[in-house]
């Protein structure tokens, strides 16, 4: 059984009737346009055979106009309504003559968009002769923006989302005399606009319907992007205006669900939206205008991933029809249905895709579907998420492998949160919610790795290759610890895919910049995410780590007199005093505290700086010591005994002077009792699936868990085996990654049900 998003269906629909007369004049004001011509209704009969259905058409709009969208119907006939409604000009008027009235009155269009509506609008009012204002979200790539600029439109950029980019638009109209808002996206008081754009785009579905019977068939089934639902609206009131009605198929993106979220909970909901392909329908809200007859008229609503509307794109391209990712959704969702075997096709179906977008440029999407720990590490070794703070080399952050990990958990409808305090260092968590009284469980692994150069082979690979008679999964991170991450995934999407919503909740906190300051579990504690326990699933070769020392770094300025090197009676030699610092710290070291579990704590010199030249006596030498700490030693603690330290160093030399030592960074340590409930039923619940016990013991390097068990999250790190932490080669065993799949997953059943 999969975790995905499941089919929204409403059986009702199959009963539902509507009257929609053709509109008056919509025909012949179409027809008016310069090479006018019915986009091409294109038959696929070898994809009919391989889904067991009577006939597969797709509705080309790829060239419409001159434009690479159906868009430019209904934006066209919604501007030309506008104007004329505004200039209380006849319905009948000519575009010539409104053109006239408008360029008058200095009437001036604007939209908000995420590409082909907004260029449709600016087409318009190139026809016209009148302005533009188009306004896009941030997030909108430049290929696109130049476009709808080539329209002779003025781009207006907006911070933030399509929303946002939508209320500037709309800020714009009322605040300015003569600026008309022609925008697809129903709301309180404006309804007439929206509207009529629904109409405009019935003259694509007459065409359908028109080739349609040139062919001597009868629609079956009819699948159409969903997007903010205008389009979507037309399609129902015509599949249910038909003598023979078709069932009306919505599609949309995982990461953008708003018509699905909103048909299951039975009234308009506002969903986030995440990165997609699908640029065209990246939008949160449904039409207000729309949303009662797709509740009504709606047979079914699915929602695809960019991959599979990726794959789609291709299979039309090889059959000769031009496609964008919105285009290619349809053809996306009638596989799901195939697949499903849904009970909407049969073998005499007949089914009409709507192809609403032409081929444009966008990055090739990954696969959401894998499931299996395997699969996953695979996938998360490919996509760079190198630290960019850790390094003199470069790093690319966590934004790509973030938007991947919104998507799995959206393919999945599983509610998922970005944090994203430090810009480009976004972390992600996904919550399986449980039917309350239940006990929660949080896996937390973090996404960035080290550097990619100083690896040998393809860091990116993420290949199976056999080490020492292993089958093993290679690639930066794919041990330390995407695969540990892989592995939770794993366990989330089973606990789904099993139909047993358990108790409590289930979290998964993909975070950032563990290698570094930690900001992704930080960022995650500050937004008040809490578990009663947690697994840091850490590449631990299988055994459990419940206690691990924490750090403090502390820099103490040991002072000088800048002279002359010639100089001696004028200059003081700040870098020779450090020596006595540093002697007094080695002796100082044997007395460190010593803890049952973790042993002595212990310090080292990892910095010293000072001095600008050989021939000058330096002013000033920095030390900076890490001192590795158990539960005994603190900030204060640490900072004292420094103090002192100097303090008797200055009693002996009169000449030796100091700065007041001071902390930099500092991490608390981490321990939970080997007895705690927690250890004790991970411990019984791998024997119940390994048939033997993993080994419990404390580990020499820092982890998150310190944090989360500072805020009273008992955490331990668990995680799989593998070889080459932050090497020239990693590798992570994938005999290993398939027991950490069963042991989370049957952890999940032991702990939160």
């Amino acid at each position: 059984m999969s975790s995905r998003r499941p089919i929204y269906y409403n059986p009702a629909a199959a009963n539902e009737r509507i009257n929609s007369p053709r509109i008056e004049g919509l025909k012949s004001f179409h027809q008016s346009f310069p090479n006018y011509a019915p986009t091409p209704l294109v038959q696929l009969p070898e994809l009919a055979v391989e889904l067991g259905v009577s006939h597969v058409l797709v509705k080309d709009e790829s060239n419409r106009f001159g434009l690479p969208s159906f868009k430019v119907l209904g934006a066209s006939w919604g501007c030309f309504r506008a104007i004329a409604a505004k200039l209380g000009c006849p319905a009948t008027i000519s575009l010539e003559g409104l053109s006239t009235r408008a360029k008058a009155e200095s009437i001036v269009l604007t939209t908000a968009t995420m590409g082909n509506h907004g260029r449709a609008v600016a087409f318009m009012a190139r026809l016209l002769g009148i302005e533009a204002r188009i306004f896009v979200p941030e997030c909108m790539d430049q290929d696109t923006r130049d476009l709808i600029a080539g329209e002779g439109a003025r781009i207006v950029v907006v911070k933030g989302d399509y929303d946002k980019a939508v209320q500037g638009a709309l800020d714009e109209s009322r605040l300015k005399e003569g600026v008309l808002l022609i925008q697809d996206t129903a709301f309180e008081g404006y309804e007439n606009v929206p509207a009529w754009i629904v109409e405009g785009y019935s003259t694509m579905l007459n065409e359908v319907q028109d080739g349609l019977a040139e062919l001597g068939l009868t629609g079956s089934v009819m699948i159409s992007p969903a997007g903010v639902g205008s389009l979507a609206h037309a399609v129902a009131k015509h599949c249910k205006s038909q003598s023979t009605p078709l069932s009306m198929v919505a599609v949309e993106p995982d990461t953008a669900a708003c018509l699905s979220a909103s048909l299951t909970a039975g009234k308009m909901v506002t969903t986030q939206s995440s990165e997609t392909i699908m640029d065209g329908m990246d939008c949160g809200t449904v039409s207000s205008t729309a949303w009662p007859d797709l509740q009504r008229l709606v047979d079914a609503c699915i929602s695809v991933s960019s991959y599979e509307a990726h794959c789609a794109v291709q299979y039309l391209t090889s059959n000769s029809v031009a496609a964008g990712p919105c285009g290619g959704a349809s053809l996306a969702a009638l596989r799901h249905l195939a697949k499903e075997r849904s009970s909407l096709l049969n073998k005499d179906s007949v089914v009409v895709l709507l192809s609403t977008e032409g081929p444009r440029k966008y990055s090739t999407p990954k696969d959401v579907s894998i499931e299996d720990a395997v699969g996953l590490t695979q996938t998360l070794t490919q996509i760079n998420s190198s630290n960019p703070t850790l390094s003199v080399t470069d790093g690319v952050g966590e934004t790509e492998i973030a938007n991947w990990l919104a998507s799995w958990f959206a393919h999945r409808d599983i509610e998922y949160y970005w944090i994203e305090k430090v810009k480009g260092r976004p972390s992600i968590v996904g919550v399986l919610r449980g039917s309350g009284g239940g006990k929660s469980l949080m896996f937390n692994g973090h996404t960035d790795t080290v550097s990619l150069s100083s690896y040998e082979a393809d860091p990116l690979s993420g290949s199976i290759q056999n080490k020492d008679g292993k089958q093993v999964v290679v690639g930066r991170g794919c041990l330390d610890m995407k695969g540990g991450l892989a592995a939770g995934l794993a366990a989330l999407a089973a606990t789904k895919a099993s139909g047993r919503i358990p108790r409590g909740d289930v979290i998964v906190a993909a975070v950032s910049d563990e290698e570094d300051a930690s900001q992704g579990t930080q960022d995650v504690i500050e937004a008040g995410w809490r578990a009663d326990a947690a697994v840091l699933p850490e590449p631990t070769q299988g055994g459990i780590i419940t206690a691990h020392k924490g750090f403090v770094w502390v820099e103490i300025d040991i002072l000088g007199v800048a002279a002359h090197g010639s100089d001696p009676s004028a200059g003081e030699d700040a870098i020779l005093y450090a020596g006595s610092f540093l002697q007094a710290l080695e002796k100082y070291q044997s007395h460190l505290p010593v803890d049952e579990a973790l042993g002595q704590a212990s310090l080292h010199c990892g910095l010293i700086r000072g001095g600008e030249e050989p021939s000058s006596y330096p002013d000033k030498c920095t030390v900076t010591v890490e001192f590795r700490t158990v539960p005994a030693q603190t900030e204060e603690s640490i900072l004292g005994d420094m103090s002192q330290l100097l303090k008797g160093i200055a009693a002996q030399n009169a000449r030796f002077r100091h700065a007041q030592p001071r902390i930099t960074m500092s991490r608390p340590t981490q321990k939970v009792a080997v007895d705690h409930p927690f250890v004790q039923q991970s411990v019984a619940t791998a024997f119940s699936v390994l048939g033997s016990e993993p080994v419990v013991k404390s580990g020499p390097f820092w982890t998150d868990a310190a944090l989360l068990g500072a805020v009273g999250i008992p955490s331990i790190v668990w995680g799989p085996a593998g070889e080459g932490l932050h090497a020239k080669e990693e590798w992570v065993e994938v005999e290993s990654l398939g027991q950490f799949e069963k042991v989370f997953t049957q952890l999940v059943q032991d702990f939160c049900y």
